[in-house]
């Protein structure tokens, strides 16, 4: 064999030597750099309850759905929440528990709460909705087929703020609404 030919296949082996121990390297480095963890949503030290639910015409072919909680702050911080294009309201299914954004939630106001404080929050739901005259023999039927209508299958309000990651929990309490009393004009 010719000594460019020696020299060649020389040349190929130590790449090819080089190319494994790079190879050997990245996959042993691979498998020991821990990968980044999917970050968690925090549950902030914020207690919630239901406190009622009201239906308010916002004009003759629609109307709000407005869930109101008792929010408490038990952290040691502020907490502030505020309809951003950051913040997403879902609900949980009673039927199946998956989550849910087919109704349109939003946050009635912004809320701010020191620590050690409580709030009210309201969610509200405007839909489509044609209120139906008060000497309607079927109006209180009415109001009541649609509140149920919009709450049967939820089990949850789930109020998540992308920003900071943070989660807050809204329990029904709604039951079956027997007594649905209209408000608003």
């Amino acid at each position: 064999m010719s000594r460019k030919g020696k020299i060649w296949i020389g040349g190929s082996l130590g790449v090819a030597a080089l190319v494994w121990s790079i190879v050997l390297f990245l996959g042993w480095t691979h498998t020991r750099v821990p990968r980044k963890t999917a970050a968690t949503w925090k549950q902030e030290s914020i207690s919630t309850a239901y406190v009622s639910s009201q239906l308010k015409q916002v004009d003759k072919t629609h109307s709000s759905l407005i869930i109101s909680y008792d929010v408490g702050n038990d952290s040691s911080s502020d907490y502030n929440l505020t309809e951003t294009p950051s913040l997403l309201i879902l609900t949980r299914l009673k039927s199946d528990g998956s989550l849910s954004q087919e109704q349109p939630a939003r946050l009635s106001y912004p809320v701010f709460l020191p620590p050690g404080q409580h709030a009210r929050l309201a969610v509200e739901i405007t839909e489509p909705f044609v209120w139906p005259a008060q000497e309607d023999p079927a109006y209180p039927d009415k109001l009541r087929e649609f509140v149920k209508r919009r709450l049967e299958n939820v089990a949850e309000f789930l109020v998540f703020d992308q920003a900071d990651r943070s989660q807050l929990q809204l329990p029904s309490g709604w039951g079956e609404l027997q007594d649905v009393s209209p408000a608003g004009s």
